[in-house]
């Protein structure tokens, strides 16, 4: 049985939500499905997508698990983003977090070093 997964993200202004999404996973949506929707493929069968949808906007919660975390940061730096937050757990796994302008926080979570 095939699965595939949509996290959906509300937010308020499309246009600057766009452009900030873009800054940090680095390119440009995978598709269009419409005008207040922009859909990014993480891997294959999983995607997150922004819908303007203002009243639920700032609500969403994601962690994304990615191979090379020092990496993805190092990435999102580079285009301008910098982290909300940092966590280190008992086990050693980080997770670092990021807030859109809604307040929605994308987190990427990675193994110990």
């Amino acid at each position: 049985m095939a699965v595939d997964l949509f996290a959906g993200i509300p937010v308020s202004d499309y246009g600057a939500a766009l452009t900030w999404y873009e800054r940090l996973l680095g390119t440009p949506p995978a598709f269009l499905p419409n005008d207040t929707e922009a859909v990014w493929e993480l891997a294959e069968h999983r995607f997150v997508y922004i819908e303007r949808l203002p009243e639920h906007a700032g609500h969403a919660r994601h962690t994304v698990f990615v191979d090379d975390l020092d990496s993805r940061v190092a990435a999102a730096a580079e285009r301008g983003l910098e982290p909300a937050g940092r966590e280190t757990y008992e086990n050693g796994v980080r997770k670092i977090t990021y807030v859109d302008p809604d307040g929605n926080e994308i987190g990427f979570g990675g193994s110990p070093r």
